[in-house]
């Protein structure tokens, strides 16, 4: 979410989007650990991924509650992203453990950017979901430093995998969004 547009939402709808869309990107998350666990062999960054895809489940569960509680329509998108989560994560942690921080890296610069702009939007608005929200923000970003510790920068084309990962993270979550 960047600065407002005409016809952007606002109020009630406003907070529906973020809740889809956030919802959305924490089910892709978990897919994506999902992936780079049944891949990766064991050692410190499978290690790794565990405790990063623990968080991400209890992200995805608050969400998920959040969901129900205010009935908010999820992402008609939810089975390709269970698609996709998956092969992306398989697909980093096929090229190795540094391929798959770099996956990790870069979703989480992505959603760091979406965070912040989420928080921007909310303003004083729901201040419950603004905390959430800040509160997950700082556990990605303890997930991108994590990623930048196990060598994500050392991956074989690290600054072409990093820039398509953050792209299609940028897609995924304005399609998230809006459907």
């Amino acid at each position: 979410m960047t600065k407002p547009m005409p016809g952007d939402p606002a109020g009630h709808a406003l907070i529906d989007r973020i809740i889809r869309v956030d919802q959305a990107g924490e089910y892709g998350a978990v897919r994506i650990y999902e992936g780079q666990l049944a891949v990766l062999r064991e050692g410190p960054a499978k290690d790794a991924v565990r405790r990063m895809a623990k968080q991400e489940a209890a992200h995805l569960a608050e969400f998920d509650k959040l969901v129900a509680e205010r009935r908010v329509r999820p992402t008609i998108l939810q089975p390709l992203w269970h698609v996709a989560g998956f092969a992306l994560g398989a697909a980093t942690a096929a090229l190795g453990p540094r391929a798959a921080m770099a996956c990790t890296v870069a979703v989480e610069e992505a959603i760091d950017e979406h965070y912040s702009a989420q928080g921007r939007a909310l303003g004083d608005g729901d201040e419950d979901l603004r905390a959430r929200i800040e509160k997950f923000r700082a556990d990605e970003l303890e997930h991108r430093d994590t990623a930048l510790a196990h060598d994500a920068e050392k991956a074989l084309g690290y600054p072409l995998l990093a820039a398509a990962i953050k792209t299609g993270s940028r897609i995924a979550i304005w399609l998230s969004e809006r459907i």
